[in-house]
């Protein structure tokens, strides 16, 4: 688990699982036989599963993480795709422009989006859309704690997310019902997060370059793919030494977080390869900019159909959980996508 130059980088290519001689895709849907070899500054190399893995030994551990199916999180099973719905209560914000700044409109919201059919609901009371100006620890208990307090009170069936980078505001929710800390920074903002998403049943750890005031600024990348992927290996490894479990860990490679167009679109063409990390993968495309970019369309709540076309080709790559805004419309999407895809 190096970065030299000359390492390998294995992605799998996604297949049908009763294909002969297919393995397991972390134990979800689909399998492959083959694998994508990837090297900086050198073509890609499309390979055998079997002559990957006489050829690249020292990947061994990566193959049987592409393999190993991610444990439940939370009690969720992750064998099935699942729905994350947001929440946002900030007067900010890119998609709805505060329209749920208050905590009763924003209650109401989450429970809809629970009976829409997300499975988790994210909360979040500090806008990170570019060029966003942080909010206080105050301010932001304020905006949060009373949502995830009524959500409980009325009994939520989705699990609670906390979309934060203060530990503070962690700690609040978790004690509060919430089960997952989000955190866009992966536990680098704030001294104390590591410590206190050790005591979570479940941590996101998002790869952003730069903070919201400064991350659309010129982003650079040697390789954005392989570079997205040495950020979120390296935060894992510091999770695990404070004691977080991988079996806990989602990775999101923040699309739109410090990415041009074509670096969103590099990555989203190949998403499989960070199962290779050997933890469930989310993915938050819904109603961003370079959607609006893609097709034309300024306004975010416009942007539905083109989401359900970035999220569906996630799904085509494995991803375990989408982060939506428009939790009914993914869900008639996905249940086509799997009665066409996969005759369940």
């Amino acid at each position: 688990m190096t970065s030299e130059p000359r390492r390998a980088y294995l992605r799998p290519l996604p297949c049908a699982p009763m294909r002969p001689n297919a393995r397991p895709l972390a134990g979800g849907l689909f399998g492959f036989v083959e694998v994508e070899i990837l090297r900086r500054g050198q073509p890609p190399e499309i390979l055998p599963v079997d002559a990957a893995e006489a050829l690249h030994p020292e990947e061994a551990e990566t193959l049987a993480l592409l393999s190993r199916a991610r444990p439940a999180l939370a009690g969720l099973d992750l064998a099935q795709p699942r729905i994350m719905g947001v929440v946002n209560v900030t007067p900010d914000s890119f998609s709805d422009g505060g329209r749920l700044a208050g905590a009763d409109a924003a209650v109401a919201h989450g429970l809809a989006l629970a009976g829409a059919g997300a499975e988790i609901i994210d909360i979040g009371g500090e806008s990170t859309r570019p060029r966003a100006a942080p909010v206080g620890l105050d301010q932001e208990l304020d905006r949060v704690m009373p949502v995830i307090e009524g959500l409980k009170a009325a009994g939520c069936p989705a699990l609670l997310s906390i979309d934060t980078r203060k530990a503070a505001v962690a700690a609040a929710a978790l004690a509060a019902g919430a089960v997952m800390f989000n955190d866009v920074s992966a536990l680098t903002h704030d001294h104390d997060s590591p410590a206190v998403a050790a005591t979570a049943p479940g941590v996101c750890l998002m790869h952003a370059q730069g903070d919201p005031r400064t991350m659309q600024a010129n982003p650079r990348y040697g390789d954005v793919l392989l570079d997205v992927y040495d950020f979120l290996e390296l935060r894992i490894a510091a999770a695990e030494a404070e004691g977080i479990e991988r079996a806990r860990i989602v990775v999101d490679p923040g699309i739109g977080f410090g990415k041009t167009l074509e670096h969103n679109l590099a990555l989203l063409r190949r998403l499989s390869l960070f199962h290779g990390l050997g933890c469930a993968v989310m993915l938050g495309v819904s109603r961003k900019r370079f959607i609006g970019a893609l097709s034309g369309v300024g306004e975010a709540h416009r942007r539905v159909s083109g989401s359900l076309a970035a999220g569906l080709a996630g799904l085509a790559q494995g991803v375990q959980i989408l982060r939506v805004h428009d939790v009914a419309e993914t869900r008639q999407a996905l249940q086509v996508w799997r009665a066409i895809a996969h005759e369940a």
